[in-house]
């Protein structure tokens, strides 16, 4: 039988993680969009994984994520001798190790926009992401409604409304809940955080999403958290 011989120049931390198999390493779940997305698609899917929280803005943040990945990013998958440093990598890696658990939808039809919505998700949207920026604890119905932010809400708004249509059938975008949707939960959050106006049916998409046992224990242990980060060092006001 071969064996591997871990590199000795690899931080102990590292070394441990690629012992005990599947390892996470998000940022604050108030705060990281990004690592919401892969811990809440194996969350749903029930894929075991050790949690690594590192604060985000702190003076130890790049050090310690550095430890997991060069990127200098959050989320990264510690899996086995492999480290996988974005959220989308991370996903259709999970979808090609476990494919029992169909991670996306099994129609053709359905996988392929389900692939197209994702990847517009993880590339697009620029002026959402910046004039609302994710912090589940807030309630600031009204702000962050700039010209680039509203043109991201309509194009959002025509996705949901086709997929629900097409494929969702009252349900997740595409029937069962997918990668698809782990990756517009943080939008759901943003548009709970700013008090978006939704049709009735997108706002009952969203309903749902937020019901969802591994949003829920998401959105639930953001809740808990006590630090802040950067610019929301004067949170007072809090979502309920």
């Amino acid at each position: 039988m071969q064996t591997t011989e871990l590199d000795p120049t690899l931080s102990q931390t590292l070394l441990d993680a690629r012992k005990a198999g599947l390892t996470l390493v998000i940022g604050n779940k108030n705060y990281s969009s990004w690592s919401m997305r892969p811990w809440v698609a194996m969350t749903a899917f029930g894929i075991p994984f050790t949690e690594v929280r590192i604060l985000l803005d702190q003076p130890d943040t790049g050090s310690r994520i550095a430890e997991y990945s060069a990127a200098g990013r959050v989320p990264v998958l510690v899996a086995g001798e492999m480290t996988i440093w974005d959220s989308l990598a991370i996903c259709e890696y999970l979808a090609e190790q476990f494919p029992e658990k169909h991670l996306w939808p099994q129609d053709v039809a359905a996988r392929a926009m389900a692939r197209s919505v994702t990847a517009e998700m993880h590339s697009g949207f620029g002026g959402l992401r910046s004039a609302m920026s994710m912090n589940i604890r807030r309630h600031l119905p009204g702000r962050g409604r700039t010209p680039e932010a509203q043109g991201d809400i309509g194009r959002i708004s025509e996705i949901w409304e086709e997929c629900l249509s097409r494929f969702g059938h009252h349900q997740f975008l595409f029937g069962e809940f997918s990668i698809a949707d782990a990756f517009f939960a943080p939008v759901v959050m943003r548009f709970r955080t700013y008090g978006v106006a939704l049709a009735p049916a997108l706002q009952a998409y969203c309903d749902r999403m937020q019901a969802h046992p591994a949003v829920a224990r998401w959105v639930s242990e953001a809740l808990l958290e006590t630090e802040t980060a950067g610019i929301h060092d004067d949170e007072i006001d809090r979502a309920p």
